[in-house]
């Protein structure tokens, strides 16, 4: 008589969370102010406002920018600023720094919409594997949004995990 395979995964009661579930598809790009130097060193207010008026920022919807400088140049904050208004109305997300910097903030958006209050009291394991690049920034926020609430908090595959966190006892 053959012994009943146990499905011990499927009845661990463990959830599991994959933040590759949370990435955004969209397109990603840097907006680098670089191009919109005088001789590569300065920014004319004069030209930038010209050049903010006539730009077809149509093209940046549904995009997600990061906005940066890779000149060796002092640029004024109300540049930045002023670019981020002529953004605004098209892109998907927009932050000031590197295209690591924009999945991060991403990611955080989309951790910053989960209910804590769905893994309460939950044994939940956070996938390690993906498809899609998850920065390491990600699984930290989502480790501080889940603390508070779960009973366990465990890294990897239900199968193979690494124990994170349990809730002491009383």
């Amino acid at each position: 008589m053959e012994a009943e395979i146990v499905n011990r995964v499927a009845n661990s009661g463990l959830i599991t969370l994959d933040l590759e579930d949370y990435y955004h598809p969209g397109e990603r790009i840097v907006y680098d102010l670089k191009d919109n130097l005088f001789m590569g060193l300065i920014l004319k207010e004069k030209d930038f406002r010209a050049f903010l008026k006539e730009h077809d920022w149509s093209q940046y919807a549904g995009k997600n920018v990061a906005i940066t400088c890779t000149e060796e140049a002092i640029i004024p904050t109300w540049a930045y600023m002023l670019l981020t208004l002529q953004l605004q109305p098209y892109a998907h997300a927009i932050v000031f720094g590197s295209l690591t910097d924009l999945e991060e903030k991403l990611y955080f958006d989309a951790i910053a919409r989960i209910n804590p209050e769905v893994y309460r009291d939950a044994r939940v394991v956070v996938k390690g594997c993906s498809k899609v690049p998850v920065p390491t920034a990600a699984y930290v926020e989502l480790t501080r949004v889940l603390r508070p609430v779960v009973q366990s908090l465990l890294f990897g595959e239900p199968c193979s995990t690494v124990p994170l966190y349990k809730r002491p006892k009383g």
